[in-house]
């Protein structure tokens, strides 16, 4: 059952507390550290991955045993769950959570990334980077940047033809479209890995390393397909695969910011690292179940505040966040996940209503 937004916050700030600075975060970083949360978990992601690596080779072999029959569609839903697995992997690599060596780090990542997902790693770091720096930032994040979705009525303002339509209607259309994302991260990771702007940002030969990992990898996906079912249940078996895929990272994505503070450097206030992070964020409540299905993302205030902290620490963490948060009077939200997607959608709906309103 979905349970209530739990926004903890004293009424009035605890007296000499500072505003927006970053000292208000240096306690919480100390406190971490002295309980060795940010100690890196090598043996937990090798199990994690080993097994993740096993049941892609169980779903691989399935494949080619019964390929023959419609009955392979059964395993479509299954390598989307590891997909979304390794996609996990693939993000906490990118935040040196895994091990603090940057080649290792990126050896991981590539593997997880450009050749099981076939989506660029230096894209995806780019652009997730730049999403920590700010979240919620309108002009910064491009997680909020106007697309085929906007975040703010700001955004949705002259919104008209197609545009216009979807503004409209983005809440009914955010799930449906989500089934989209596995196939735009691979889209997307071609296009900067191939474009004329890549070779600025990227070192050649890391480039071409990425390009050959991201062309092996729709090689084999192909190959793999065509050589274990026929040509219809090869096409459907892919759309099956990459839509659930999406809607999977759709769902683990969606609860994480929308809906929430949104950064306004116009009104000369300025938040510092702690304040920036925690109340543009929104938390997750459940147990094991869900942090498995959201990859630890459910604890995205944490994830936040410590971006390279494994995720087995974040639960952990948890309570030294909450409770710092309560002694600075600082808004800390946690939910459960079917109102958190409520809440989403709501906000989404919300920003399309002027545009309702004119038609």
């Amino acid at each position: 059952m979905p349970q209530a937004t739990a926004t903890l916050a004293p009424p009035a700030p605890v007296e000499g507390a500072r505003r927006s600075t970053g000292s208000d975060f240096a306690p919480l970083l100390r406190q971490v550290k002295e309980q060795g949360l940010l100690e890196r978990r090598t043996g937990w992601y090798t199990r994690g991955i080993t097994v993740n690596l096993l049941g892609l080779a169980a779903v691989i072999t399935g494949m080619t045993l019964i390929g023959g029959s419609w009955w392979v569609l059964l395993l479509a839903p299954l390598l989307a769950v590891v997909s979304a697995r390794t996609a996990f992997f693939g993000h906490d690599a990118g935040h040196s959570q895994i091990t603090g060596a940057r080649r290792g780090s990126r050896v991981i990542q590539l593997i997880h990334a450009n050749v099981l997902l076939g989506m660029s790693q230096e894209w995806w770091n780019d652009k997730h980077n730049r999403h920590h720096a700010n979240p919620n930032h309108t002009d910064k994040d491009p997680d909020v940047a106007a697309e085929v979705l906007v975040f703010t009525q700001k955004q949705a303002k002259g919104r008209d033809g197609i545009r216009g339509w979807l503004t409209r209607h983005q809440a009914w259309l955010f799930f449906p479209l989500t089934t989209l994302e596995g196939i735009a991260l691979k889209v997307y990771g071609f296009q900067a890995v191939f474009s004329k702007e890549a070779g600025a940002r990227q070192p050649r030969r890391e480039r071409a390393l990425e390009g050959l990992l991201l062309l092996a990898h729709v090689g084999a996906y192909v190959t793999l397909l065509l050589t274990t079912m026929p040509l219809g249940h090869a096409v459907v078996f892919a759309l099956v695969h990459q839509m659930l895929l999406g809607l999977h990272l759709g769902m683990a994505f969606a609860p994480n910011h929308k809906g929430m503070e949104v950064p306004d450097e116009q009104s000369g206030e300025r938040w510092g690292h702690l304040r920036r992070q925690v109340l543009t964020s929104r938390n997750i409540r459940g147990g094991l179940v869900t942090d498995w299905f959201l990859g630890g993302l459910n604890y995205q205030i944490e994830h936040h505040l410590f971006p390279s902290m494994p995720r087995p620490h974040l639960r952990l963490a948890q309570p030294l966040v909450r409770a710092h948060c309560r002694s600075l009077a600082v808004s800390y939200t946690e939910t459960g996940l079917v109102d958190s997607y409520r809440q989403a959608l709501t906000h989404l709906h919300k920003v399309g209503e002027p545009l309702r309103a004119d038609a």
